[in-house]
């Protein structure tokens, strides 16, 4: 049988039922909090495939919902877009397909800055680290690599590859506000002349030299905007300590902002409130995804608005900060990073951009003034949607029913699941090594009937969402 869920405000037993009316609207001058001095939104688009198509790619959108920054993100960053003839006219020869694939690529770029300071907005770049071009690793590959093969932060040349491509970057788009740096991962889909691979290759030793770096050529020598990713994939996003023991050891510049997931892991529902968020001494920014890639992609009904600000209620009784409410006067919290759209590959390709839209505007609106509370701010969005006072509670009922069905149906609250989710973007799972580890562990701890029971209850709660008799 699915629990009661009466700290959300409704009942799950058969059917759905509303407590109470829906709150009315505050003011964010009534509610008296601060608000908060980022506010940055990306639309994720697909690696390898064409921009996503959605009004978020618009500034104009951003700056109405109080906005101060794009972060661009179609993995074709600036240094991409450079000749490097102030290092070796080889690289990229004139006359090449190379090169004219370079400045194409600039020209988009500088379009996309004009368009974005247009709309009184910064515009920031997601950008990979490292990639440098074929060809110039095909010339000075000798001392470039290590003995595996792979770009080397530990390289003397590398290092100053990366200062010299820092200055032409800003030298080719004096523009640009500054770089939204990720490690960990490095996509290559749409960048045909580049390689490349993550610098992090012996751990904290490895974020401090590009951290030294980047903070001393993007911040101090060009005054430009530097947020760091903690995702990395060795500890730094998710272990206190680990975090500490890199960024303590790093000059805080009121122009480097570390940013970090919310959950400790990537955007599963089951990961728990990040615990790197509020320590230290630098400041930092939140991301969060209104278009969940393990949870449908906007396809179907995913609010995870309050579980975000107030904490999700598989967490209820769990020590420490649950959500962002509980860290809202913290010091170092100085921004939301909303993605508005994608995250993840491929499909879903929803046409309605209702949930992501739900998801973008109580966090935008929190983030703004950090003392609204979720109850008010979902209620302001009824409004805009102009809803009645009955179907604003109807639709809110909606909302938080399709958190507990997808926490029910893709997840589990009866069993721990190494492979955590069921399905994830388009895909679904079911054969694969780690599902049936799953299946058969549920097996051999005497929980068949317990999820079977769960799924059932999911079942339920999705057919009265959708409106179907039960």
């Amino acid at each position: 049988m699915v629990r009661p869920l009466d700290r959300r405000g409704f009942l799950i037993a058969g059917g759905l039922s509303v407590a109470g009316a829906a709150l009315p609207v505050r003011t964010a001058e009534a509610a008296g909090g601060r608000r908060l001095d980022w506010l940055l939104d990306m639309v994720h688009s697909n690696p390898g495939e064409p921009p996503t198509r959605t009004r978020y790619n618009d500034p104009r959108t951003l700056a109405r919902s109080g906005h101060n920054a794009q972060v661009v993100n179609e993995f074709r960053p600036p240094h991409t877009a450079i000749t490097f003839d102030g290092f070796d006219t080889r690289v990229f020869p004139a006359g090449s397909d190379a090169r004219a694939w370079v400045e194409r690529n600039a020209a988009s770029i500088e379009a996309r800055i004009r368009s974005i300071h247009s709309a009184g907005l910064r515009a920031l770049y997601f950008t990979d680290l490292i990639v440098l071009p074929k060809r110039l690793v095909e010339l000075y590959g000798g001392e470039l690599l290590d003995d595996q093969g792979r770009i080397s932060l530990d390289r003397p040349l590398t290092q100053r590859i990366h200062r010299l491509l820092l200055a032409e970057v800003f030298d080719r788009f004096p523009g640009l506000d500054g770089l939204v740096v990720r490690t960990g991962e490095t996509y290559l889909s749409n960048a045909p002349f580049h390689t490349g691979n993550n610098p992090i290759t012996r751990g904290a030793d490895s974020h401090l030299i590009l951290l030294d770096l980047l903070r001393d050529e993007v911040c101090v020598r060009h005054g430009k905007l530097l947020f760091y990713r903690t995702w990395s994939f060795d500890g730094f996003h998710t272990d206190p300590a680990y975090y500490r023991r890199v960024t303590d050891r790093i000059e805080p510049h009121p122009n480097l902002i570390f940013s970090i997931k919310h959950t400790q892991g990537d955007y599963w529902r089951t990961k728990p409130f990040n615990p790197t968020l509020a320590i230290g001494r630098h400041p930092q920014i939140v991301e969060v995804q209104c278009q969940r890639e393990y949870e449908g992609k906007g396809a179907f009904p995913n609010y995870v608005g309050d579980g975000v600000l107030t904490g999700f209620e598989e967490f209820a009784a769990a020590p420490g900060p649950r959500g962002l409410a509980d860290i809202r006067d913290q010091p170092n919290l100085r921004g939301v990073w909303t993605w508005s759209r994608g995250g993840g590959w491929r499909g879903p390709y929803p046409g309605n951009e209702l949930w992501c839209d739900l998801n973008f505007a109580v966090l935008s609106g929190w983030a703004r003034d950090t003392r609204r509370d979720e109850r008010s701010l979902f209620d302001e969005f009824g409004h805009r949607l102009g809803l009645s006072t009955p179907d604003r509670a109807r639709f809110r009922e909606l909302a938080l029913a399709s958190a507990a069905g997808v926490l029910r149906g893709h997840y589990s609250t009866v069993f721990e699941l190494r492979r955590l989710t069921w399905t994830r973007d388009q895909f679904l799972g079911g054969s694969d090594r780690d599902l049936a580890d799953d299946f058969r562990r549920v097996h051999e701890s005497g929980l068949v009937a317990n999820v079977l029971a769960e799924k059932a209850g999911a079942v339920a709660i999705w057919e009265r969402i959708d409106g179907s008799p039960g």
